[in-house]
């Protein structure tokens, strides 16, 4: 299919809100907030910053190139460039942890529509306790989390099967616009509240002291998975990138908004926790347990607001949610119907249908049903190590390797100065990095998640 057969992006603003969209998810609000208060605050940050620099925007062009050189789905569009040599499975492995990711992350993606359900009609209060036996008893729970994961999986096929441009971007153009006034709203609610100061500064502040090598790995690991990098999400939506965009710009303008989508979620959750002297190293369980406590005693003096800050903070995980599952779903989705030669509507039921199940054995796993689990891991839990841990930094080593040292220089400086027609000045230092800096840190990020390290 070529160029101009394939369909395409309609807008320069589509096409970043959507790309970011699906760059921007719950990593943002839930992995990136639980990975700051782990690691000293603002310290993490300045060195997360670098490590998007050095690591996450390189990475990003790397896709960017490959996607929209071969216009293509994912497993295609690095079969084309390496001329079906080896290098071809570098590309399928992008689409099998798509896929996979499809499956339980829509299952979290559930979750975030029941605590939704379950705040607006006022069964979110108790204590602690309450909301830790809460959290429990629902995501055992035989149905319920399964009912949400249809759902969800559901919004998302709707979107898909409306295409690029009236499905992807029209859809985009809606739920990034609504995610920042959510986000910026409980923002001002938070930072109002008594002893709101010490969250931030927790946040701003940096105490360098307390940078050890674990720091600056999960820094460089969290602008990895931040970004989406080898999900297949970044080189699929690239491959709807028309000629004329620039794509180092358009990196840039993508990992500043989803940069900024995780500092206010900072500033969002860190303020109410210390105005209610919850610490903010509250690990994993910091969306789902600590902050429904947070917010409810956070703004116990006027319950209204707690309610409201409540339900939006919900709708805004879900939101979020919703942006990343849809850029999942459509890396399958774009592989089935370019492989299997079907329409998108058939191959959008093939991903819903599959990750459905995925997700549903998944999400069993965390019940009763050990006959789910291996060894001492649930399937939900295995599914998110093994693409998590394994393929994504597998994935992201060999696409720089791919580009690097295999895809001639040439078409790498084409597809980066748009053939000539951008100045391309930092292309010496885009090549170097992806050559040479970021192997070395995606390697020692790997080891070190394997506890190598």
């Amino acid at each position: 299919m070529s160029q101009t057969e394939r369909a395409s992006f309609g807008s320069k603003l589509g096409m970043i809100l959507a790309t970011a969209g699906g760059a921007v998810g719950l990593g943002n609000v839930w992995r990136f907030s639980y990975m700051t208060g782990d690691n000293g605050g603002a310290a993490f940050i300045c060195i997360y910053i670098v490590s998007v620099l050095l690591l996450g925007l390189p990475c990003m062009i790397c896709e960017f190139i490959i996607g929209r050189h071969a216009a293509s789905n994912t497993a295609r569009a690095y079969t084309k460039l390496s001329n079906g040599t080896a290098w071809k499975w570098v590309g399928y492995l992008g689409v099998l942890t798509g896929f996979l990711i499809t499956g339980y992350y829509g299952v979290v993606s559930g979750w975030c529509l029941e605590y939704l359900y379950a705040s607006a009609t006022g069964a979110m209060k108790g204590g602690p306790e309450y909301f830790a036996d809460y959290f429990k008893e629902f995501s055992a729970n035989p149905w319920r989390p399964v009912l949400w994961l249809a759902l969800i999986l559901g919004v998302a096929h709707y979107v898909i099967i409306h295409g690029v441009r009236n499905g992807i971007e029209r859809a985009s153009k809606i739920l990034m616009p609504l995610l920042f006034v959510l986000l910026l709203i409980i923002v001002v609610a938070a930072c109002m509240l008594p002893g709101a100061t010490d969250g931030l500064l927790f946040l701003f502040r940096p105490d360098f002291s307390k940078l050890t090598s674990d720091v600056f790995l999960a820094a460089l690991g969290q602008s990895f998975y931040s970004l989406s990098i080898a999900m297949g999400c970044i080189c699929t939506y690239a491959s709807y990138f028309s000629r004329q965009t620039n794509l180092a710009s358009s990196a840039i303008q993508i990992s500043v908004i989803d940069f900024l989508v995780a500092i206010l979620a900072g500033m969002m959750i860190f303020p109410a926790a210390a105005s209610v002297g919850v610490r903010p190293d509250s690990g994993p369980s910091l969306i789902f347990i600590t902050l429904p406590n947070v917010f409810e005693q956070a703004f116990s003096s006027v319950p209204v607001v707690g309610y409201m800050v409540a339900v939006m903070f919900f709708m805004l995980l879900g939101l979020a949610a919703l942006t990343s599952l849809i850029s999942l779903h459509e890396v399958s989705t774009a592989f089935f119907q370019e492989e299997m030669h079907i329409t998108r509507n058939r191959a959008a039921w093939i991903v819903t249908l599959s990750c459905g199940v995925i997700g549903a054995f998944c999400s069993l796993s965390l019940g009763k049903l050990d006959v789910l689990s291996i060894g001492d891991k649930s399937l939900f839990d295995l599914f998110d190590f093994v693409t998590g841990q394994i393929f994504l930094p597998i994935g992201g080593f060999l696409t720089c390797l791919f580009l690097g040292w295999y895809v001639p220089k040439k078409l790498v400086k084409d597809e980066y100065t748009n053939w000539g027609t951008q100045r391309g000045s930092l292309f010496g230092v885009f090549y170097f990095l992806i050559r040479f800096v970021c192997p070395t840190a995606i390697l020692a990020v790997f080891l070190h998640q394997l506890g190598i390290i």
